[in-house]
């Protein structure tokens, strides 16, 4: 019989949000709660598994690590890139790779996380609530600022960023973007002023990132970008956690100089001794900007999908075509 693994699944989600009984019934699915350590552990404990069901870019998946998985037939990723996929490696192998496709509504999760956590930041909700929750009251919260009438900054104005600007706009802030592509009719169509990086730092008092991670963006804000926000400025970043310089963020927020609100780190799970844990003027969430019940209703019934087509020998959604041919 043979085997499946269901990789990344955090939260204990996968199970309830398909019906996996189709797929049990032809295989072994075993689901995997935690992250692997390394790329050693992965490879021991998938070795003999014949199908993977990764989610997104939980679990990087290199030629290194698909090279030793001597019996890997199909691998499933959820959405329709995962950079950390080496897919030519796969391709290479005849591992064929199949892909999921997003709901009609769940495009809009991550950037309704950044404005939850603009919010919370902006209001202290966190140290309210863990408060009132203590026994306490009003004593020790912070006093937060009204965001009306204040300036948000967007970097990146793709879908994300223009979901996460029109959101800022309906709080009455004004909002400037910038973006290595962004140009003049784009900032219109969305109704934002487009300025240089410099400025866009220089001016806001907060700024969000919605850039997908890429050679061109890793370390884009970097420690003069991050030497430019006003002080107490709010940093958030829903989209990757090298995308910024993590080290002048840590630097920046131990010396009270910002405040930043992170779903998204440089490595993940984040940590237990990570500075940013003990770090103050922040608002951290385990990544979940994409993580809704929307989305997971709709990832983990076509996972199955993928996987009974492969075994029926009808592979779907494929993402590598020149693979089908090598696959045994």
């Amino acid at each position: 019989m043979p085997k499946v693994a269901v990789l990344d699944d955090w939260q204990d989600v996968a199970r309830s949000s398909a019906d996996w009984a189709p797929l049990e019934a032809r295989a072994e699915v075993v689901f995997f709660s935690d992250a692997f350590a390394n790329e050693d552990e992965a490879a021991a404990k998938l070795a003999d598994f014949d199908i993977v069901l990764s989610m997104r870019e939980r679990t990087p998946l290199p030629g290194s690590l698909i090279r030793r998985l001597p019996k890997l037939r199909m691998l499933g990723m959820t959405g329709a890139r995962n950079l950390s996929l080496d897919t030519p490696a796969c391709t290479e192998r005849g591992v064929v790779v199949c892909s999921t496709q997003g709901g009609s509504y769940t495009d809009s999760a991550t950037a309704e996380l950044a404005l939850g956590l603009l919010l919370a930041s902006a209001r202290g909700i966190p140290a309210a609530d863990a408060s009132v929750h203590s026994g306490g009251f009003q004593r020790g919260v912070p006093v937060g600022f009204a965001l009306a009438g204040k300036t948000m900054g967007v970097m990146g104005l793709g879908k994300l960023g223009a979901y996460m600007a029109s959101y800022c706009l309906a709080l009455r802030m004004n909002v400037l973007a910038w973006s290595q592509n962004l140009t003049d009719a784009r900032a219109a169509e969305v109704g934002v002023t487009k300025v240089s990086k410099e400025e866009l730092f220089e001016r806001s008092d907060a700024i969000s990132i919605h850039l997908v991670l890429s050679d061109r963006s890793r370390g884009l804000v970097g420690a003069a970008d991050i030497a430019r926000m006003k002080r107490g400025a709010i940093l958030i970043n829903t989209s990757r956690g090298p995308i910024v310089d993590e080290a002048a963020m840590v630097a920046a927020l131990q010396e009270g100089r910002i405040a930043a609100a992170l779903d998204v780190f440089d490595r993940e799970p984040l940590p237990a001794d990570h500075p940013l844990r003990r770090t103050p003027n922040t608002v951290l969430t385990p990544h979940l900007g994409y993580g809704v019940r929307e989305t997971w209703a709709t990832f983990y019934p076509q996972s199955v999908e993928n996987a009974l087509a492969f075994l029926d020998g009808k592979p779907m959604r494929v993402t590598n075509p020149e693979a089908l041919g090598k696959a045994s």
